[in-house]
């Protein structure tokens, strides 16, 4: 017990002074995850409300597939991004693979699948009232899939909240696409990961601690913004 207290106290050394590699680790995470989401949203909710609002031919297989991706093996994932952006790979010109962005498009497609079914599940929720209400006070297409997705807020928040807890957490995609590299696209659970494994337990805390406040801050902002809208 004695050293995991000690390595809990080193930990609290490692933040306070301010540790170059541990927040190296930080700024690559927050770099990737932003990136991904940000790419992740601006496909995933349009999409999600699309499978969810519209009625098409191929509709419930495509619902199908969109929900058994959210399940696909995330090794799987960073195999398919690692070979497109492999020298060899199609993309390979773009000289993607080993860097930031092209560890957040892994993680992109990592979050993309839960946002989709997620935002198409909320939008599914909605009164069928809705859109002839809103079609009555006036609104085009871009007012009606915005009023609709605020209406389902909620369940859209929670999609984002689970695909940001996947992505930021995530080891195998960021280690296969992003390499690892110090100072570079080392990640904080690529780090942890590492570090443990050196027996650099104390610095494997302190990045643990981090992620830590990393996802609970993010779920407080976004518990506090469902307060508020519901609140209105």
């Amino acid at each position: 017990m004695s050293y995991l207290l000690d390595g809990i106290a080193r930990a609290g050394e490692l933040l306070a002074s301010g540790d170059p590699e541990t927040f190296s680790a930080v700024a690559a995470t927050l770099e990737a995850t932003a990136l991904a989401m940000a790419a992740a949203l601006a496909l995933g909710l349009p999409a999600g409300f699309c499978l969810g609002y519209f009625r098409f031919p191929g509709k419930r297989a495509l619902r199908t597939l969109s929900d058994a991706f959210m399940a696909f093996p995330t090794v799987v994932i960073g195999l398919l991004v690692y070979a497109l952006l492999s020298r060899r790979g199609p993309f390979g010109e773009m000289g993607l693979l080993f860097t930031v962005p092209g560890m957040a498009l892994g993680l992109a497609l990592l979050a993309l699948p839960m946002l989709v079914s997620l935002t198409a599940s909320a939008v599914e929720q909605m009164d069928a009232r809705l859109r002839l209400t809103l079609r009555t006070l006036g609104a085009d297409n871009r007012q009606l899939l915005l009023g609709i997705l605020w209406e389902a807020r909620h369940g859209v928040m929670a999609g984002v909240v689970a695909a940001f807890g996947r992505v930021v957490s995530e080891v195998g995609i960021a280690m296969m696409v992003g390499g690892n590299i110090k100072w570079h696209t080392r990640t904080i659970t690529t780090a942890i990961a590492l570090e443990t494994g050196k027996g650099e337990f104390a610095q494997g805390i302190a990045l643990g601690m981090v992620l830590l406040a990393i996802s609970m801050a993010v779920n407080g902002l976004l518990a506090l913004l469902k307060r508020r809208g519901g609140a209105r």
